[in-house]
């Protein structure tokens, strides 16, 4: 059976020591969980490991974001709208905090 295959991974330390990831994989096949076809993950949190902002899209529950401890379905267009979204919230949270 073909595996998922990596098509992008990026990882940022900022100076405080805040982390964002970012990874998304191609399936072999889209399913109703993924009807686009792609797996992913992005995370942003702080140094000591708390978690501020994540997207995923497990199997199962599908695409959706945790921010602040909330969990939401997310509306999934494109992985650059799905870029774009997280960096958005990775801005205003790191306003908030200043």
């Amino acid at each position: 059976m073909p595996k998922a295959r990596l098509i992008f991974r990026s990882k940022l330390i900022y100076p405080d020591g805040a982390i964002r990831e970012m990874v998304l994989w191609q399936l072999p096949a889209a399913s109703s969980d993924r009807p686009h076809g792609l797996k992913y993950r992005l995370y942003y949190g702080l140094k000591d490991g708390t978690c501020l902002v994540r997207y995923d899209n497990e199997r199962g529950k599908g695409a959706h974001r945790h921010y602040r401890g909330q969990e939401t379905a997310y509306s999934f267009s494109s992985a650059e709208q799905l870029v774009a979204d997280f960096l958005s919230d990775i801005a205003q949270l790191r306003k908030e905090l200043r």
